[in-house]
């Protein structure tokens, strides 16, 4: 019935597979665990190679590196169940009932997304520019993820038929960081996926220190510039590239340029202080975005 694919990439994931097995167990249910490394040749992977002594699951360590998009892929092609159930391996089970919840919600839908939260109380002052927009941005509840249910689908946490996801995958071409979720939730949306959202959220628990989440965003603003000028994404469905596209069309752009560059400094140095501002991180967003050559 049911296929738990779970990627990785430098990240202890037993204690994961571990809690997915026993619910999967109590639950009666036909199903497997895949948990795949990304050729990170981590340490931790001796540690990850005990999942293959839990029933029905097993750890593959790829040989060579693919990229999150492929290493997605591939685990779909190993799976053999009819649902699979995607889970980045840096995630965390905080409900014991999260399997079940999934089982009596499959009736109608061929996508169901169960959110996503952070913990309560930011880690540290070294991780709170992640810590709050994870917080505060994309932490949504399962009636507030309705009122656009494409746009706010992401994958980590996502139940699809092995049938729907083979409509569409993941882009193999962009090996960049990011927005393979909007991608993928954009080619849903052209299909006309049935989707749900639904109160099954798991607890984003390895949160970057700023300085390394600041560069993972300028490394997805290029990808999505990437896929705007192959035409891969609508600007429609994304609003960073709406307002991207409606300032290159009115002459605005060279405006924020100009702007980026007298302030990038002054905008980084705020958003990697322990009191990071939103608003400056997402004007250092588009300032970023329009910075860059298409």
């Amino acid at each position: 019935m049911l296929s738990i694919l779970i990627p990785i990439y430098n990240y202890n994931a037993y204690n994961l597979a571990h809690e997915l097995n026993e619910q999967c167990v109590n639950c009666g249910i036909e199903y497997e665990i895949i948990c795949q490394d990304d050729a990170s040749n981590s340490i931790l992977n001796t540690l990850n190679e005990e999942i293959n002594q839990l029933p029905n699951c097993s750890f593959i360590s790829l040989k060579q590196n693919v990229a999150h998009r492929q290493n997605r892929n591939l685990l779909a092609e190993k799976a053999k169940y009819k649902w699979l159930l995607f889970i980045d391996g840096d995630s965390k089970i905080n409900q014991q009932n999260y399997i079940q919840n999934y089982i009596d919600n499959t009736k109608d839908f061929e996508v169901i997304y169960g959110g996503r939260i952070h913990s309560e109380v930011c880690p540290s002052d070294e991780q709170k520019l992640r810590w709050k927009y994870g917080k505060f941005i994309e932490d949504k509840t399962a009636t507030e993820r309705l009122k656009n249910p494409y746009k706010c689908l992401l994958f980590n946490n996502t139940l699809i038929l092995k049938s729907e996801f083979n409509k569409v995958k993941f882009d193999p071409e962009i090996t960049l960081y990011g927005h393979d979720d909007t991608q993928f939730s954009y080619e849903l949306s052209k299909i006309k996926s049935k989707v749900n959202h639904i109160e099954n959220p798991i607890l984003h628990d390895d949160i970057d220190e700023s300085k390394k989440y600041l560069n993972k965003t300028e490394e997805s603003l290029k990808s999505l510039l990437i896929l705007f000028a192959s035409k891969k994404i609508s600007p429609e469905f994304v609003s960073i590239l709406k307002l991207y596209v409606f300032l290159k069309n009115t002459g605005s752009i060279y405006i924020v340029r100009l702007g980026f560059k007298l302030f990038k400094n002054i905008f980084r140095k705020q958003i990697l202080s322990s009191n990071p501002s939103l608003g400056i991180f997402n004007a250092y967003r588009i300032g970023y975005l329009c910075s860059l050559k298409e």
